[in-house]
């Protein structure tokens, strides 16, 4: 290695020359060589810049010298290193001053150390100069390959990309120093991708070198070297991989692979059907592959094609419904072509595809077609039952034509026969009903569930069957002062007969009183006529009401004439001259009737309703006069069943002697109380037995009392009396808590006391009979 001698002044202007070679004794000799080392005279000593060569694998490498120009060989100066890296990565022999490296040095790591020199007397201990400072600089050396950073590297480019296309910029990086000779200048090639891609050497820029189709070869893999030193023998290398997809372009269009599909649909399906699908294949992907499927040849106008867009499948539809009878087979074309289509790729897709489908139409048994979508016929009124109203007709659109049963629903004014017939079963009155809504309903012998309905509308004409009559009733008065020629009324008269033309009617007298009437008819010609009176002066204790007779006459075909009695008040009209004040006391006294009606009407009512809640009153008197013993305290339960008994059967399941006859009876208590004794003697006072004289005449005159009372209810019914007697001690009548046995009593005069006792004597009876 050169050397150089880098000589620093106090200005700190450096000079550079060649280091001298002197001895290794020579005060002017700093450093040996391979070692480059810059030496500056400062103060009578050398300070030196040294290169080191980096990669130094000795364990103890010379580096250099300092000594001092003072130093004169006789080992009295010793020489410090100080600053950082001094004893760790260099040492200083302190007697000659040279210093050796003892680790490895990496320039990668640390380029520059900077330390300071200290030259110290042995004999005084002080130091001979002030401290010195000096650089020790690492040389570089080809230690480190190229390294791409930024890896993994992913590219994606269309396909059919013509050839020049960038694709991806690799680069590499080297941690040598490049100002170092060759060490960090790169140099890439292509190991894998030919011959589909190339690099640039020096910018390690990829790019395509031959067209690529998609459809063959999605994705590829290159690999990319790069070298330092350029390339030169000796020269280190790193490699990476680079992932290079290709993107789908609309270079394929969609094809079918089959070319003729089967396909059936019934004669019953709606219009809107889906009927089957096709399907075509375009090896292109994403929006590239988006079909349109369309109908290229069908005369018939009966199908249509739309797209699925999800699935890509065409969806065959019907456009119109079909007929097994009229055609049973259609044939069409379709075609498909893609979506979206760039202009520069049309050359691709210059022919759509197509294919055949053969639709096949399906049989089913049909319902009856009428012939007419409905049905509309005339009729006049007053034509007698059984005439023709029109004919209806309906077929069995299948081949096997079947025969057709007609029916009306919702009349009972016309008839149908099998052979579609419609006539009348009764009279018909337009005026009652001008128009009839039906449905008749057709249906197949042999499949009755084969079922067709259609409107029918009849409409009944009209006749002129009834003659005109007065339009509304009249009131008319006449003052007893009018004079001959006065209009005391205007009529006009109508007509519930429909006229092809207008309506027009005439006025008459009748011939009595055309002779012998007081008043006369004018007709207006309007279809109204006004009366005016025949003479002068009316009497209204003599006349007080007029009847005349007035004929009206319609225009129909018979004209149709109606007599219509007009009644005329005579009036003492007054000194007005007026009739209103006729009328007014015609509407007064009306009114008068009408609040007497009323007043009479509310004075019935209250009666009514004072009878009812007297009667009520009086029912509930009644009961709590029939039943005093409600509200007295018998210290006993009383247990009330609404059950009806039900007859022969209660007697022959229970048997009476037996319940009466029962083990449960009141046990005698040796000791009773005062109350006990009182109550003991209360029952006994009731359990009056049958025979006693006093309480068969108190049962007697209970029981005429029932039956003579017009508020007793009309129906069955317990009656309980509390009748104290007389104090005997004979038995109760009830059976139930008694300690004494009533086998001997006879009941036999329960049988006088009428039927209402009759089941209770048949019931004792029984059970005497039974126990003796």
């Amino acid at each position: 290695m050169n050397c150089y001698l880098l000589l620093r002044f106090m200005l700190g202007i450096p000079l550079l020359w060649p280091c001298l070679g002197a001895t290794e004794n020579s005060q002017t000799k700093k450093v040996k060589q391979p070692v480059r080392s810059h030496l500056r005279v400062k103060r009578g000593w050398v300070w030196n810049q040294f290169f080191v060569p980096e990669e130094m694998n000795t364990t103890s490498h010379h580096i250099g010298r300092l000594r001092s120009d003072l130093d004169n060989g006789n080992n009295s100066f010793q020489y410090k290193l100080l600053g950082a890296g001094a004893g760790s990565t260099f040492i200083i022999d302190e007697r000659t001053g040279d210093i050796y490296a003892i680790q490895k040095l990496d320039r990668e790591e640390r380029s520059l150390y900077i330390l300071r020199a200290q030259v110290i007397d042995i004999t005084t201990g002080r130091a001979v100069e002030p401290e010195s400072e000096f650089v020790i600089k690492v040389s570089d050396i080809n230690d480190n390959e190229p390294k791409f950073l930024d890896e993994p590297y992913e590219a994606i480019v269309p396909e059919m990309s013509p050839e020049g296309t960038l694709v991806i910029q690799v680069t590499a990086s080297d941690a040598d120093d490049p100002s170092s000779g060759n060490n960090a200048r790169l140099l890439y090639s292509l190991l894998q991708g030919q011959p589909y891609f190339s690099v640039e050497p020096t910018t390690g820029v990829i790019r395509i070198s031959s067209k690529m189709d998609r459809e063959l070869q999605d994705e590829y893999w290159v690999i990319i070297q790069a070298k330092d030193m350029i390339g030169q023998p000796g020269a280190l290398s790193g490699t990476t991989s680079v992932l290079i997809k290709l993107s789908d372009v609309n270079d394929n269009k969609p094809i079918f692979k089959e070319s003729l599909y089967r396909l059936t649909v019934s004669e019953s399906a709606p219009t809107g059907t889906s009927i089957g699908t096709i399907m075509a294949y375009d090896n292109d992907i994403g929006e590239n592959a988006e079909m349109d499927y369309s109908i290229e040849e069908d005369d018939s106008q009966t199908f249509d094609i739309i797209t699925n867009h999800e699935t890509q499948e065409g969806i065959v539809i019907l456009k119109k419904k079909v007929d097994f009878e009229h055609q049973n087979h259609y044939g069409i074309r379709a075609k498909v072509k893609n979506h979206h289509v760039p202009e520069q790729l049309m050359k691709y897709h210059t022919e759509a595809s197509t294919t055949f489908i053969k639709i096949q139409v399906e049989d089913v048994d049909e319902p009856p077609l009428f012939l007419l979508p409905y049905y509309v016929f005339e009729v006049f009124e007053e034509t007698p039952q059984g005439s023709f109203v029109g004919v209806v007709s309906a077929t069995d659109p299948d081949n096997r034509k079947s025969p057709i049963r007609y029916s009306i629903t919702r009349s009972e004014v016309f008839n149908i026969d099998d052979n579609g017939t419609i006539t009348t079963s009764n009279s018909l009155d337009r005026e009652i009903s001008a128009w009839y809504n039906l449905s008749i309903t057709a249906t197949e012998k042999y499949n009755i569930e084969q079922i067709s309905s259609i409107p029918l509308y009849v409409q009944v004409l009209n006749i002129n069957d009834h003659a005109p009559e007065f339009s509304q009733y009249y009131e008319t008065y006449v003052c007893e002062n009018a004079g001959s020629g006065q209009v005391i009324q205007t009529v006009s008269a109508v007509d519930r007969d429909e006229s092809i033309e207008e309506h027009h009617f005439y006025f008459n007298l009748s011939v009595e009183d055309t002779n012998n009437s007081s008043f006369t008819i004018i007709d207006n010609q309007d279809n109204t006529a006004v009366i005016l009176t025949n003479r002068t002066g009316f009497n209204l204790q003599e006349e007080p009401v007029f009847y005349i007779s007035i004929l009206i006459a319609d225009n129909g075909i018979p004209s149709l004439t109606s007599t219509n009695t007009l009644t005329i008040h005579v009036c003492d009209c007054g000194d007005s001259g007026s009739t209103q004040t006729c009328q007014y006391q015609e509407l007064v006294l009306s009114m008068g009737f009408k609040t007497e009606v009323i007043i009479a009407i509310l004075i019935c009512s209250m009666i009514i309703f004072g009878f009812i809640f007297l009667t009520l009153g009086l029912k509930q008197r009644r009961k709590q006069i029939l039943f005093p013993e409600k509200s007295e305290d018998f210290r006993e339960n009383i247990f009330q069943y609404d059950d009806e008994g039900g007859g022969e059967e209660d007697t022959e399941a229970f048997d009476i002697a037996e319940l009466r006859s029962s083990t449960i009876m009141r046990e005698r208590k040796t000791r009773k109380t005062t109350s006990a004794e009182i109550r003991s003697l209360y029952r006994q006072s009731l359990q009056v037995g049958p025979d006693s004289a006093i309480f068969r005449k108190f049962i007697l005159e209970k029981l005429e009392e029932a039956n003579t009372d017009p508020c007793a209810p009309p129906f069955d019914s317990l009656q309980t009396y509390a009748f104290e007697g007389t104090g005997s001690l004979a038995g109760s009548l009830s059976s139930l808590e008694s300690a004494v046995s009533d086998q001997d009593e006879s009941y036999d005069y329960l049988n006088e006391l009428g039927p209402r006792f009759k089941r209770l004597a048949c019931m004792f009876g029984s059970a005497v009979q039974s126990n003796n």
